[in-house]
């Protein structure tokens, strides 16, 4: 599979493009603003400790407080409640020099209120950017990437990329990690690490505990709420993540950002500096690799399929439901098999999307009933097939006798639809507006219900243009009834700028 990375760069937007064999199949937006902060480590100020929730607020100077729960406290890194800890050590059979694990490895509990209180200063990492109305979640457990390796110094534990499939070389990398560790931290071994020296390895290790260091050097200085480390940059993550041990190709129509690009790889991995192109063409850079439609067509809601079915995608707070329809497709030979046909063709299309899309959280897929169980295990089979190519992790069960499909996908920023798009001003993110006949039986009751204090010559009603025609047309018979109860005339007059939900009535006393 050739792999590519198209970097389209403005002033004030970055977009990422990841193509497989052409075709686009993730999507990475930076503005410069809160939506992508993951990885970024804070020195923030606990404002409000919530026993309830076994949670507590953070500020760490974006506009929402973020919040932490009590599982993502790391309590060695809070030192104005040791007394608190050498107190419970002393009837505790653990020495109180003995070191001590992340909480969530911990076999005794902690609650909120006894790691944390209001007013303290707390080191922070961001685990979840900020989304929607909800704030950034945020740990204390800190890890920091590198190229080969992920440095975690409130652990000890050595892990190891699933992606390095070989058992003797799994074997020699984390007996290597192992060995030349010094401060006891934790690492993941990350692809990158498969087959490189020692050296490399022992260089890394040093640079990331060094950037340890510097953290904890400006943690004790910096004011607070401030930023302490901030991650690599969208492009520089691209390269990161994706050049040094995936991508055979990377556009950039950027020369700073290119050059900077440069840069990065003679630290990391000069050979590659030859796959990085800068694209100087006279058109975009997304219009010369066609991917404005593909990005285009990962905002709708109803996707089409080649055979004339479709899915719809709808978002809700909780959740994201994903419903197959035959369309426009009538099959060739019985309904079952024109049913399969379209369930494994949206088995492809449903992965494809929920990537591009970078949908997470529970996603509920409602498939075409099938008869046969056979057919459902085929298309259940053929959906974990379609998501093995989706780096993010994912969880999916069985289908239901209901022909439902329920999945997890693991969520750390926002969809692309909400970091592209913005909810409706007209219907306010419902999908809906009142309609034109119905606006035209409110504004009927509500005359009827103010009739009594009617003193004027005529009742004049603003309304939407829409709305008005509907009136003086279709809905004329209302104004009719409502002039023969009241004994006067009703007079219409359409305001371009009304919503369509919105009108006024009044009285007009002169004749």
């Amino acid at each position: 599979m050739y792999k590519q990375l198209i970097i389209n760069v403005n002033e004030h937007e970055t977009r990422v493009a990841l193509l497989e064999d052409g075709t686009i199949v993730e999507l990475h937006v930076d503005r410069g603003d809160d939506s992508d902060i993951a990885g970024n480590i804070y020195k923030g100020k606990v404002i409000r400790v919530l026993p309830g929730m076994q949670a507590a607020f953070v500020d760490i100077g974006l506009n929402q407080a973020a919040f932490i729960y009590v599982d993502d406290v790391y309590r060695n890194n809070f030192k104005d409640i040791e007394n608190f800890f050498a107190l419970r050590s002393e009837d505790s059979e653990t020495p109180p020099d003995e070191e001590i694990l992340p909480l969530p490895h911990q076999k005794r509990d902690f609650l909120i209120e006894e790691l944390l209180v209001e007013g303290q200063e707390v080191l922070v990492q961001v685990a979840k950017s900020p989304m929607g109305t909800k704030g950034a979640r945020i740990s204390s457990h800190i890890s920091i990437p590198g190229r080969f390796l992920v440095v975690m110094p409130s652990s000890s534990h050595i892990g190891i990329s699933r992606r390095i499939e070989d058992e003797t070389e799994r074997a020699r990398l984390k007996r290597l990690v192992h060995d030349l560790r010094k401060d006891n931290f934790g690492y993941i071994i990350r692809t990158a690490a498969e087959g490189e020296t020692e050296e490399k390895i022992v260089y890394e290790m040093g640079f990331l505990t060094n950037l340890w260091e510097n953290i904890q050097r400006k943690f004790s200085t910096a004011p607070t709420p401030s930023m302490i480390y901030q991650d690599l940059s969208i492009s520089l993550r691209a390269v990161r993540d994706l050049l040094i041990h995936e991508v055979e190709k990377l556009v950039i129509d950027s020369r700073p950002t290119y050059e900077a690009v440069l840069s990065f790889l003679d630290t990391y991995m000069p050979s590659l500096k030859e796959n990085v192109i800068l694209y100087d063409g006279p058109e975009p850079v997304f219009d010369a690799y066609n991917l404005e439609g593909d990005v285009s067509r990962a905002l709708k809601r109803k996707v089409w399929l080649k055979s004339g079915g479709y899915i719809l995608i709808e978002h809700t707070e909780a959740l994201t439901a994903v419903d197959v329809n035959t369309g426009r497709y009538v099959g060739k030979h019985n309904l079952e098999e024109t049913i399969l046909k379209t369930n494994l063709e949206a088995v492809k299309e449903i992965a494809y999307q929920i990537r591009l899309r970078d949908i997470g959280g529970i996603i509920i897929i409602d498939f075409i009933d099938m008869e046969k169980k056979s057919n459902q295990e085929r298309v259940f089979t053929a959906f974990r097939e379609a998501l093995k190519r989706d780096k993010s992790k994912t969880h999916v069960l069985p289908m239901s006798e209901m022909g439902l499909i329920q999945m997890t996908r693991k969520r750390t920023r926002e969809p692309l639809t909400r970091i592209l798009c913005e909810p409706c001003f007209y219907c306010d993110g419902e999908g809906y507006i009142v309609s034109r006949q119905s606006v035209c039986y409110h504004v009927y009751r509500e005359i009827l219900r103010n009739s009594g204090d009617v003193l004027g010559h005529r009742v004049a009603i603003r309304a939407n243009p829409q709305v008005a025609e509907f009136l003086h047309r279709e809905e004329n018979h209302l104004i009719a009834n409502l002039e023969r109860i009241l004994g006067k005339q009703i007079v219409i007059y359409p305001e371009p700028q009304y919503h369509m939900e919105q009108f006024d009535i009044f009285e007009i006393l002169e004749n």
